[in-house]
C-alpha cells in the first residue's frame, strides 16, 4: 500500500483480469463504513453484520484484499507462481462472509488468508532477503498472530493492537526501500531496525502483560513515525510538482499521525480496550496514517493492479484535507469527551473516503474516455509499472 507496494519487479504483471479479485474487498470496506458510522452512534439501517465487525471488514476483508493482491502480482512477476491470488481470494471471501452473517467462516477465510500471505513473504525472504521484506514478512506474522487471536475468542482489542502491526510494518518496509535511495548510511538503517524491534517487543509482551505490552508498542510506534519523518524520501519529493508532491503530501501528516497514535498508546494503555480514547487510539493510526497512504499511492498502486490509469488531479487535495481535518475534530471529540464532534468528525472521515472513491474513479473513466486504442490483434497489453 506504500510506495514500493510491489518491490519485487518493474514490470510486473497481473492476471488478465484481476480488477474481480478487488469487488470483495471494495463491497468489505464500503460495509466497514457503515458499520463503522453504526458504532459512532448514526441511526442507519442495520447490515446482516454488526457494528463490532467494522474492524475485522475494514482490516481483513479490504486491506487484507488489497495487500494481498500486491505481493501476488509481485510474486508472480517475478516466480510465475499464481498460488499467491487465493491470498486476496481468501481475504474477499472472508469479508463476503462476514457482511452475509457467517462470521466463522469469516474469521477463518480471512485467517487462511493471513497465512497464505505468511508463506509468500516466506518465498519472498529466499529471493530477496533484505532488511524491507523481512519487516514486511514481520508484519505478515502480526497479522496472522492477531488472526489467531481472534478466532481463539481473545478480546477484539488484543486482536487490533496486532493487526495494528500488520498494517504499520507493511508501510514501514515499503517506505524503507524507498528510503535507501537517499538513505545510505548504515546509522539510519540500524535504527529502523531498533525501533521495529521495540514496536514488536511490545506486541510480544502485551500477551502476557497487555498494558505494559501496548506501552512498548507505543514507544515503538511514535519513535518509527519520527524515523520516516526524518528519513523517508517524502521530505524531498514536497518540494517537486504534480503527482510527486500530492503522494508527499499524503506520507507527511501520515507519519505524524503515527507519532501521534504511539503516544497515546504510551500514554493510555490501559484505555485501550472501549470508549473515547480507545476510539482515538485506533484511528490515528488507520485513518490519519493508513488511510493517507492508500490515498496518496492510489496513482501507483491502481494501475500496477488493474491496468486503470489514475491521472493526477489537483482536486484529489480535496479529499486529503477533509481526511485530515475531520480526524482532528473526531480525535478532539474523543479526548475533550464531545461525543457529537466524534459522530461529525467520525462522518466527515467516511466522506473523505467517499470522495477519494469518487474522484479516483472519475479520473478513470475520464481517462478512458479520451484515449482509446485499437485493440492489437494477437498481442498483449502492455503491463503497468509495478512499483515507483
Amino acid at each position: 500500500m506504500g510506495g514500493a507496494a510491489v518491490t519485487l519487479g518493474t514490470h510486473a504483471r497481473a492476471p488478465r483480469s484481476p480488477a474481480p479479485l478487488l469487488i470483495p474487498g471494495a463491497l468489505a470496506l464500503l460495509a466497514g463504513l457503515w458499520t463503522g458510522l453504526a458504532r459512532l452512534g448514526w441511526d442507519l439501517p442495520p447490515l446482516p453484520v454488526g457494528p463490532g465487525l467494522h474492524g475485522p471488514l475494514m482490516i481483513g476483508g479490504f486491506l487484507g484484499t488489497v495487500i494481498g493482491l500486491e505481493r501476488a502480482v509481485a510474486l508472480a512477476a517475478l516466480t510465475r507462481r499464481r498460488w499467491a491470488y487465493a491470498v486476496p481470494g481468501l481475504c474477499g471471501l472472508g469479508g463476503l462472509a462476514l457482511l452475509l452473517g457467517a462470521p466463522r467462516a469469516g474469521q477463518v477465510l480471512i485467517g487462511l488468508g493471513s497465512a497464505g500471505l505468511v508463506a509468500v513473504f516466506a518465498v519472498v525472504v529466499r529471493i530477496r532477503p533484505d532488511r524491507a521484506h523481512v519487516v514486511m514478512g514481520l508484519g505478515a506474522l502480526a497479522w496472522l498472530a492477531g488472526n489467531l487471536a481472534w478466532l481463539a475468542g481473545a478480546p477484539l482489542a488484543a486482536a487490533a493492537a496486532w493487526w495494528i502491526g500488520f498494517l504499520v510494518l507493511t508501510i514501514a518496509g515499503e517506505r524503507l526501500e524507498l528510503a535507501r535511495l537517499v538513505v545510505q548510511a548504515p546509522g539510519p538503517q540500524r535504527s529502523f531496525t531498533v525501533v521495529v524491534a521495540v514496536f514488536l517487543a511490545g506486541l510480544a509482551l502485551s500477551l502476557v502483560a497487555f498494558a505494559p505490552g501496548l506501552r512498548v508498542a507505543g514507544a515503538g510506534a511514535a519513535a518509527l513515525g519520527l524515523w520516516l519523518l526524518r528519513h523517508d524520501l517524502a521530505r524531498r519529493t514536497i518540494r517537486a510538482r504534480g503527482v510527486t508532491r500530492y503522494i508527499a503530501a499524503c506520507l507527511l501528516p501520515g507519519y505524524a499521525w503515527l507519532v501521534f497514535a504511539g503516544a497515546l498508546w504510551l500514554a493510555f494503555p490501559t484505555r485501550f480496550d472501549a470508549g473515547p480514547l480507545y476510539d482515538a487510539m485506533l484511528h490515528a493510526v488507520l485513518v490519519g496514517f493508513v488511510f493517507s497512504m492508500i490515498f496518496g499511492h492510489a496513482p501507483i498502486i491502481l494501475p500496477a493492479l488493474t491496468g486503470a490509469q489514475v491521472a493526477f488531479h489537483p482536486r484529489f487535495y480535496a479529499h486529503l484535507a477533509l481526511l485530515h481535518l475531520s480526524l482532528v475534530l473526531r480525535v478532539a471529540g474523543d479526548l475533550g469527551g464531545e461525543a457529537a464532534l466524534r459522530q461529525w468528525g467520525g462522518l466527515a472521515n467516511v466522506a473523505a473516503i467517499l470522495l477519494f472513491l469518487a474522484s479516483t474513479l472519475a479520473v478513470v473513466a475520464s481517462a478512458r474516455h479520451r484515449v482509446r486504442p485499437a485493440p492489437a490483434v494477437g498481442r498483449d497489453p502492455p503491463a503497468p509499472p509495478a512499483s515507483c
